[in-house]
């Protein structure tokens, strides 16, 4: 208690400059996984995706992002273990989002997609650990974690391949295929506007507490699906062939009536990803700042389940994300848009609308996803429709292997972090 009344500002300036570079660690990764479709595939420059990234994902932290969260994320320790020692509840956030941030800056520039989430998870685990015991971390939570990194992928990759096979059925191997994108264009806008809806209820506008049911969103969902399906039709008549580009590439005119879908896709799955993760950087730093206003106060419970999250906390996770995505997303953006696989418009579609699927599905059955895995396995399932060999297997190995390696990284850092935080202010 003595140590949070003497160096409370300390501490919470240091909070407040960690959660940052741990948000501008989030916006560096995870980020990328809306936009590198659409990048990738060369529908919008990076530019572009830069800027629809920053209004969207600024968009979902700072309209969407919630006004509680958990104080210890996910429930992987157990937070009645350090109800009376809120002095080590403080070291073991601190720690957790300096370590995990450097991870994050590690693998985005070497461009690897790893989630932010498992990151702070195993960081987290690392304080734990060092600070309670062993006994205090949920191992079988850890273990959900773990099968997460076949689950996701699996699924995304799955639901990809299907989309995939269906585009070249209806359209790409019929006689007229630009006639066939045309007529089948509204069908596949009612997908994007249907799971996207879901999408935006589910994940992206949960911590507004609409209580809404899953019969009430599958039917507003049902209502906007067939608004775009209209759009989409009204679109895909614009639509002109375009003879010379097809003849370098004959499906040059088929691709273009995909490319509005994508860019719509892409951008709600940023504003969803804004109103979630942002809490994986200021989660920790609004509870490092409870606790310190509530010793300073001298409430009862200074160790809480949830804390508050003040409004200039999600401009700073807004501004942290915008900010990570600029200045180093291309490199994981790169990897995922140009490296796994080759990305056309209707690949880049597939891919898109396939991590929406699973979000969506995941939000409602309790499947241990990260989006991050999704959103490589989906990239990967498009490219399996082409088969094995237009996947580069190097760079999926190099994915794996840092997934693997995020949670005992991240943990190791942590539980350094938290002695050198102890031994400074202890």
């Amino acid at each position: 208690m003595e140590v949070l009344m003497h160096f409370g500002t300390s501490f919470v300036v240091l909070a407040v400059v960690f959660g940052f570079y741990m948000t501008w660690g989030v916006g560096a990764n995870d980020v990328a996984n809306a936009m590198a479709p659409a990048v990738g595939s060369r529908s919008i420059t990076v530019v572009h995706a830069l800027i629809l990234a920053a209004i969207f994902e600024f968009g979902g932290a700072f309209l969407a992002g919630g006004h509680v969260t958990e104080t210890i994320r996910r429930g992987i320790i157990d937070s009645t273990a350090v109800e009376n020692m809120p002095e080590i509840l403080v070291f073991g956030m601190l720690a957790a989002l300096l370590a995990a941030a450097i991870w994050l800056t590690v693998a985005s520039s070497r461009g690897w997609p790893v989630s932010t989430t498992h990151t702070i998870v195993g960081a987290i685990v690392g304080f734990g650990l060092a600070g309670i015991g062993i006994d205090a971390v949920s191992w079988p939570r850890i273990g959900q974690i773990a099968a997460s990194w076949i689950i996701s992928p699996l699924l995304g990759g799955l639901i990809a391949f299907l989309l995939m096979l269906s585009i070249r059925t209806l359209i790409l191997n019929t006689e007229n295929p630009f006639r066939q994108a045309r007529f089948w264009a509204p069908a596949y806008a009612f997908l994007v506007g249907f799971v996207i809806s879901l999408v935006t209820v589910f994940r992206g506008l949960h911590h507004l507490r609409l209580d809404l049911s899953v019969p009430v969103s599958v039917l507003l969902a049902f209502m906007v699906g067939l608004v775009v399906a209209a759009v989409g039709w009204a679109v895909a008549k614009r639509v002109q062939v375009d003879e010379s580009a097809d003849r370098d590439f004959h499906f040059a005119s088929v691709e273009r009536v995909f490319i509005p879908m994508m860019i719509f896709t892409a951008c709600a799955m940023a504003f969803a990803h804004g109103s979630n993760d942002v809490a994986n950087g200021i989660g920790p730093m609004a509870a490092i700042v409870s606790v310190v206003e509530a010793t300073r106060l001298g409430a009862e419970e200074i160790v809480k389940q949830q804390s508050p999250l003040p409004l200039w906390t999600l401009v700073l996770g807004g501004v942290g994300l915008v900010m990570g995505l600029s200045t180093m997303g291309y490199q994981v953006m790169k990897t995922l848009g140009k490296r796994i696989t080759e990305l056309t418009p209707t690949r880049g579609y597939c891919a898109s609308l396939a991590a929406a699927s699973t979000v969506v599905l995941a939000s409602r059955t309790g499947l241990p996803v990260s989006t991050t895995h999704i959103a490589v396995g989906a990239i990967i399932g498009v490219g399996m429709a082409r088969g094995i060999g237009a996947i580069d297997l190097r760079i999926i190995g190099r994915i794996v292997g840092a997934w693997l390696v995020t949670l005992p990284v991240a943990a190791a850092l942590a539980a350094l972090f938290f002695f050198a935080l102890k031994g400074m202010f202890g």
